[in-house]
Order: C-alpha cells, then structure tokens, then sequence
C-alpha cells in the first residue's frame, strides 16, 4: 500500500510563490506529478517527472512552475512562481509505477488579493 502526504498548500496574492511537496512511501515511482481541480472543472495535469529527471508541464504553467524529485527522498516537489488567480484550485499528487497508481489527498491553493 502507498501512502502521500501533502503539504505546503495556502493562500498567496497574485505574484507569490508557494512550494508543494509530496513524500511517498515504498520504493521509487517510475512518475510522479501534480494535477489540479477548480471547482467545475475537470481535473488537470499541471507537471510530471520521471525517475531519469524528464519533465513535463501544462502549457498554461511553464515558465513559472517547476517540477523536481529527490529519489533518496521519494518526494516530489512543485515550486510554484509568478502564481495567478487562475491557478486556484485543489492540488493533487500523483505516483506510478508498473505496480502502483496512488494520489494524495490533496492541498487547496488560493491566489486572490
């Protein structure tokens, strides 16, 4: 079994950052990522990362996110830059591997003035 805990949600003004941080238990997941869900939305891929370091991001976050790893961790990281009121929503990781597909239980993230 898989166990994610989130942490480093908030509530920021447009411009800040925030850091989210995702640590895993178990051995280490071929990809981890983040996903998002504003109310009424479908949930969304924000960023992913494989265990080589290749990265991924939605077109609506590059240049201002980025995603990384520490495998002696196994925690997944997204730094989170120049952030916007649309980027508000619950954040979401997510783990895999060829044995497991978990998601943590997410971490609301609000950006208004």
């Amino acid at each position: 079994q898989v166990h994610l805990v989130e942490s480093g949600g908030g509530l920021v003004q447009p411009g800040g950052s925030l850091r989210l941080s995702c640590a895993a238990s178990g051995s280490i997941f071929s990809i981890m990522g983040w996903y998002r869900q504003a109310p009424g939305k479908e949930r969304e891929l924000v960023a992913a990362i494989t265990s080589g370091g290749s990265t991924n991001y939605a077109d609506s976050v590059k240049g201002r996110f980025t995603i990384s790893r520490d495998n002696a961790k196994n925690t997944v990281y997204l730094q989170m830059n120049s952030l916007k009121p649309e980027d508000t929503a619950v954040y979401y990781c997510n783990v895999r591997s060829i044995f497991y597909n978990a998601w943590g239980q997410g971490t609301q993230v609000t950006v208004s003035s």
